[in-house]
């Protein structure tokens, strides 16, 4: 049941640890003046678009933005085509930004240096539960951006949700995944100002930076990534301070990968479960399980065209686009995405399997299956796949990949790349991948 006021953060304490940073860590005090200072700043307009790096002055900007009744827009993109969306939708949009503008066409606002702290404890904020506080975006099957309004209290639920079920209370977060990304926004952002958890400033990408960013945090510590970070992070065979839990979303995670992460890292590995639509609903240790666990008050239903998430910090009645199988009122199991399912010459399975099973050929360092631009009614539907495995020839990863999937399921075209065009989530754009295929009629070797 919602509140009809949550407070900016339940961080109980002026000298509780909100944020880590190079410095050192940031109390509730600190981040008060930060957000009251900021908030006063802040340019005429309602509508603020956040690409802060740092983690903490990404934090700061999206309290600011709440407490000045402002509205953060976190599109999944910033190409000029979304940036044009953006400025014709909410002509009043400007860019916070900490340093690095880009080529981002709108009146810009750089974060500003730290004011002095106050001696007196300054009050912690109450916002209005149904206050809308941010548009997220998502893209649809026909590539159009569509907006999703989240209000403060169904944040706020979220968060706690996740924090009850993680343990995560106390914990410094490192996330490989940018504050701006659904899944790093819930899992670093909200968790610290709902949650009790404390995020690292920084967004460590390379192995070593990973490993920096953790030694550089007390214990109890977390790292939430990705698989594709993780992958490479293991392989890399880096050495790393402890950590308490591993949490995974933005891609279906192998078997064999988290039982790997599991053994190196001595740690729990926890999978997240959502979309931009609902937030993060469910949870699974991978190793232990394939069943799924809503979280809080969330609930599925079953309808005749799929199913739908309601309840809890869900806004509304969201459909599900995955197979879902429910086990009972609280679990279920993922069969994938309803587009991620292929059937040729009438066998079917799914892009998520077969990315696993790439993935697991020894040699290949990264790799993914995606559908081809439609083909006419008669061509036969073959999928194609990206591949780096500098060691592997197309003829060698063709026959190790005979004894994984059926023949049907081989790519044509298999296309050898020096690395794929993953985004700051790791996720992989369709449109990066269909620019990877070669001309038609030319042969990929």
């Amino acid at each position: 049941m919602r509140h009809p006021t949550y407070p900016l953060t339940d961080q109980p304490a002026p000298a509780s640890i909100i944020a880590w940073q190079p410095s050192g860590p940031v109390t509730r005090h600190r981040f008060l003046t930060d957000v009251a200072h900021l908030a006063s700043l802040l340019p005429p307009g309602g509508h603020v678009l956040n690409i802060c790096q740092s983690r903490y002055h990404f934090l700061v900007g999206f309290a600011a933005a709440i407490v000045s009744s402002r509205i953060s827009l976190l599109p999944s993109t910033l190409t000029p085509d979304t940036i044009r969306r953006l400025k014709a939708d909410t002509p009043d949009l400007f860019c916070l930004h900490d340093g690095n503008l880009d080529d981002i066409d709108l009146p810009g606002f750089a974060y500003p240096d730290a004011p002095p702290a106050p001696e007196h404890d300054l009050p912690v904020p109450e916002i209005p539960s149904e206050r809308i506080v941010a548009h997220v975006f998502t893209s649809g099957s026909t590539g159009t951006a569509l907006t999703h309004r989240k209000t403060w209290g169904g944040l706020v639920i979220n968060a706690l949700a996740e924090a009850e079920r993680l343990g995560a209370r106390g914990h410094a977060l490192v996330g490989t995944v940018p504050p701006q990304h659904m899944y790093g926004f819930e899992s670093t952002v909200l968790i610290s100002l709902h949650g009790g958890a404390a995020a690292w400033a920084g967004r460590p990408f390379y192995p070593a930076d990973i490993a920096d960013a953790l030694a550089a945090v007390p214990a109890p510590r977390a790292l939430i990534t990705t698989p594709f970070h993780l992958r490479t992070l293991l392989d890399a065979e880096q050495a790393l301070p402890s950590v308490d839990f591993l949490l995974s979303a933005t891609a279906p995670l192998s078997e064999e990968l988290a039982a790997r992460a599991e053994s190196i890292c001595a740690a729990p590995l926890l999978e997240i479960y959502g979309s931009t639509e609902t937030g993060q609903i469910a949870s699974r240790r991978s190793t232990a399980t394939r069943t799924w666990e809503l979280l809080g008050e969330v609930r599925l239903r079953a309808t005749d065209s799929g199913h739908v998430a309601e309840g809890g910090h869900v806004e509304g009645i969201v459909p599900i686009n995955d197979v879902i199988e429910e086990v009972d009122a609280r679990h279920f199991l993922l069969h994938g995405r309803n587009a991620d399912l292929v059937n040729i010459a009438g066998k079917r399975t799914s892009l998520a399997f077969l990315n696993q099973q790439l993935l697991a050929v020894p040699g290949v360092q990264d790799g993914v299956f995606f559908m081809p631009e439609a083909e006419p009614d008669d061509h036969a539907t073959r999928l194609c796949a990206c591949v780096v495995a500098p060691g592997h020839t197309r003829q060698s990863l063709l026959q190790a990949l005979r004894g994984r999937v059926d023949a049907a399921f081989l790519p044509r075209p298999l296309v050898f790349v020096e690395r794929l065009p993953r985004n700051e989530a790791s996720k992989l754009p369709r449109a990066s991948l269909l620019a990877l295929l070669p001309p038609a009629g030319k042969a990929a070797e």
